[in-house]
């Protein structure tokens, strides 16, 4: 049926094109009458001095961004690389064909993506309890490289498995019949591949990660450990005031922003390459 077509009313009524722009029209005048009561139901002043106080905030600088944001940042980065190298290798192994890999392979993805992030950072907490002794290199930082580095290994395993299978068989037979080793040719061949083909979820996992890095608070850390939403917490309860909160919200918001415009325009092109 032509838009012509479409565009003629119906016997007795209006066409299916103007109920279109009508229905929206309604949805558009609810949406802003709903704002506008919403903020005249607001105490702007209680948000202002609750919410938006410029004295608490200037208080956390610039501790916010030479502390907070550092730490946040450093335990986002070093979480990362363990988390890609392991998740890389579990990866390895659910393809490979020796039989008691896969499973280890499984058994690992399913337990950690199954488990509570807090959970995994309270039992590393708590390691030296089952292991007298056992001290994890780099204290706090080494400990949420190593929480945030188990859970993300886990989910990054299955991004890399599928794009390791997404890489046409022929690469690594053209790269077997020319004599390459079949380790070598995976390390050069198919491996680079996969990577390319899985950078847009491995960029929202960096998203995730960042905000992850907030349960540090688990482990018990000192005033110059403390990421973004710990810092923010201790001030809001120091000047009993939440806007702490806010910036800390806001300066997360600087960062998760700008990677998920990436990941989005990473996935695009992907897409129209295809």
């Amino acid at each position: 049926m032509s838009d012509e077509q479409t565009a003629l009313p119906a016997k007795g009524g209006l066409s299916p094109r103007k109920r279109q722009r009508i229905s929206r029209a309604v949805q558009y005048v609810i949406l802003v009458a709903i704002v506008v009561v919403l903020a005249s139901l607001a105490n702007w002043t209680d948000i202002r001095q609750s919410f938006l106080n410029g004295q608490v905030a200037g208080e956390g600088l610039p501790e916010l961004f030479t502390v907070a944001l550092r730490n946040t940042v450093i335990f986002t980065l070093s979480g990362y690389v363990v988390g890609f190298a392991a998740g890389l290798v579990l990866a390895l192994m659910r393809l490979s064909s020796v039989a008691p890999y896969r499973w280890i392979s499984m058994a690992y993805v399913e337990v950690f993506r199954g488990l509570p992030a807090l959970v995994i950072f309270l039992m590393i907490g708590s390691l030296p309890l089952a292991f007298p002794g056992l001290k994890v290199p780099g204290d706090v930082y080494g400990q949420v490289a190593l929480g945030l580095g188990v859970v993300s290994a886990a989910y990054m395993a299955e991004t890399f498995r599928a794009g390791l299978q997404a890489v046409p068989k022929g690469q690594m037979e053209a790269a077997r019949s020319l004599g390459m080793p079949y380790m070598r040719a995976m390390v050069s061949i198919v491996i680079p591949q996969a990577i390319r083909i899985v950078i847009p979820p491995l960029t929202n996992e960096l998203v995730l990660l960042f905000k992850d890095s907030s349960l540090v608070f688990a482990l018990g850390v000192t005033a110059q450990q403390v990421e973004l939403a710990k810092f923010g917490n201790d001030q809001a309860s120091t000047f009993a005031n939440p806007t702490p909160l806010l910036v800390s919200g806001l300066t997360y918001l600087l960062i998760t922003i700008p990677l998920g415009y990436v990941a989005r325009r990473l996935e695009a092109r992907q897409g129209a390459t295809r």
